[in-house]
């Protein structure tokens, strides 16, 4: 009997989107970077893409897979609220489809040793982790986080007054490795100095204190250690009660050094030597307290700094940000946020020397997030963890927009190639279609982009002639091969063209492309208006209509069909 899968299923899971891998244009007039350098490490070829976050990581794909060491979002939490920048109240398996879109391509775009950071509410939260247990393998579950969001509970909350959000963390493979966090110390307390060590100490008992530090709870932790004096001591408690040690038996010999016997009021006491360390970590916890990562109000007063006049709804505080980023990421790794919101990661990971991708499809864009970072870069925005990390300023962003759609129908419904391509627009979208680097080369002119040093493209909206393509092989050469994407070539058939120019392999634009995307859709967001609902059933007709109702639609559907044939090309020879 085989083992049965065990997996999230919802409405509509087996529809994928077939997405169309667009090109970014670059706006100079919304990119900004500093008018001088700040340090060596300034870092000016970040990212902000506006657009449709499904459509952008669709378009980094191709140059980033691989490279990313740190993705956090913030996505919609599907409460039911009506936010200002996000229409958030989606049915649960709508809701679970887009993510999962979403995250199979952050997965290939994470490195090996990356992670994944996603804030969520308890009312996703635990049919997020399966599906991302489903997309990420479940042995690649890292934590559960809890983010401790308020300073104080509510006091008119119905029921329980939530206090926290979840952070979950998967990695890709098991290359993650958390770093540790810096720890205090506080030297005061390290008042003993160990000759032999150099090393200044504090005192900790071996005797387990506090919970389950009775001899019934760990009754192998109940052994006798020989005093100085020769007489065996007992982890017995002060009024007498019969404790137990910290320590496994077999450990005390090797580590003998660590400990001090000392005796009071004629009983001996044995303490564990705790030395003041240079630079002292500890590994993350799961519980984040606002205390040392912020809290909602502290980042409400910090997005009113750069907009005071529309304070975003739910922005994350920088020093969130800062903890995942600590842990996850080092100085200059790329770190990733497709739901950037008011531009906390970026305006974080910048301040902190990491390279940033960010992608934000709502307005806010505009009226948050650009100035933000204009402030971060300009050194202007001394808040946040600005202080913290002695943000000066420094570096920049690139400011790109998702091309249109390469394929668009023309006046009587035919596809054509977007007339709002230019030339080099067109080779870099095709060249990305085909899986090519875009490349121009400055010296041929027919290399406009390679998959590999010996295989290149070549895109023109020209027919060619067999004369045409016959020079063009002479100058490819038969060491090298050239993928031609041409408006038509005549002639030669395609059969004898692959004959006479084995060198050359001919494609006809658009006709190459029809039918690898879904062309002219623009819009994936985490928007119910732009979701496809199930069709309503319409109600039972009487027999006789409903037979002429099958004949009329049976009709319009072969026409629709004998058309579509004609369109894309399936006739053609």
């Amino acid at each position: 009997m085989s083992k049965q899968k065990l997996e999230l299923t919802w409405i509509g899971k087996e529809k994928r989107p077939k997405l169309e891998p667009r090109i970014l244009l670059e706006d100079p007039e919304k990119s900004y970077h500093a008018t001088h350098r700040v340090t060596e490490n300034d870092i000016f070829d970040n990212r902000l893409i506006f657009g449709d976050n499904l459509l952008a990581l669709k378009a980094l794909e191709q140059e980033f897979s691989g490279q990313v060491k740190c993705v956090f979002i913030d996505p919609p939490y599907n409460t039911g609220s009506a936010f200002a920048h996000y229409d958030d109240g989606l049915e649960h398996s709508i809701w679970l489809g887009l993510m999962r879109d979403r995250l199979e391509l952050i997965k290939r775009l994470l490195a090996d040793d990356g992670s994944l950071w996603i804030t969520i509410d308890d009312n996703e939260a635990h049919y997020l982790k399966v599906l991302c247990d489903e997309v990420f393998g479940r042995a690649n579950f890292v934590a559960n986080c809890l983010w401790q969001k308020v300073y104080s509970e509510r006091m008119d909350a119905r029921g329980f007054s939530v206090s926290h959000d979840h952070l979950l963390v998967y990695q890709k493979t098991d290359a993650f490795f958390p770093i540790q966090l810096s720890k205090d110390q506080n030297a005061a307390q390290f008042g003993f100095f160990d000759k032999k060590a150099n090393k200044y100490y504090r005192r900790r008992s071996l005797r387990k204190e506090g919970s389950e530090s009775l001899r019934q709870d760990r009754p192998s932790m109940w052994y006798p250690i020989p005093a100085p004096d020769g007489k065996d001591i007992f982890p017995v408690k002060p009024d007498g009660t019969e404790g137990r040690w910290r320590w496994k038996k077999e450990n005390v010999p090797a580590n003998i050094d660590q400990l001090e016997f000392i005796q009071k009021d004629g009983r001996w006491e044995i303490y564990v030597k705790q030395y003041l360390e240079e630079s002292p970590t500890r590994p993350p916890s799961t519980f984040w307290p606002n205390e040392e990562v912020g809290h909602n109000h502290e980042a409400k007063l910090e997005v009113r700094a750069f907009n005071s006049a529309d304070v975003f709804s739910t922005p994350k505080p920088e020093r969130l940000l800062k903890r995942v980023l600590e842990i996850a990421t080092n100085p200059g790794d790329l770190v990733l946020d497709s739901f950037a919101g008011s531009g906390t990661t970026g305006a974080v990971a910048h301040k902190m020397g990491r390279r940033w991708l960010m992608v934000e499809l709502g307005e806010h864009c505009h009226t948050h997030i650009v100035p933000r970072l204009r402030m971060v870069v300009n050194g202007e925005d001394q808040g946040g963890i600005s202080k913290v990390v002695e943000w000066k300023g420094g570096g920049g962003f690139r400011y790109y927009k998702l091309a249109p759609s390469l394929i668009v129908s023309d006046r009587w419904g035919n596809p054509v190639i977007n007339p709002e391509y230019n030339a080099a627009q067109l080779a870099e979208a095709l060249a990305k279609l085909e899986g090519f680097t875009y490349a121009p080369s400055e010296v041929q002119w027919w290399r406009h982009g390679h998959s590999s040093e010996r295989d290149f493209i070549y895109v023109t909206t020209q027919n060619l002639s067999a004369d045409q393509l016959q020079a063009l092989s002479d100058e490819v050469g038969s060491d090298q091969s050239l993928l031609v994407c041409c408006a038509a070539f005549h002639g030669v058939s395609a059969a004898k063209a692959s004959e006479r120019w084995p060198n050359l392999t001919l494609k006809k634009i658009p006709k190459m492309v029809l039918a690898r995307c879904e062309w002219g859709h623009d819009d994936y967001s985490l928007n119910v208006a732009n979701l496809p609902i199930a069709e309503k059933t319409e109600p039972a007709e009487e027999p006789e209509a409903a037979s002429g109702s099958a004949t009329r639609k049976t009709k319009k559907s072969a026409a629709t069909n004998a058309g579509q044939g004609g369109l894309f090309g399936e006739n053609e020879e």
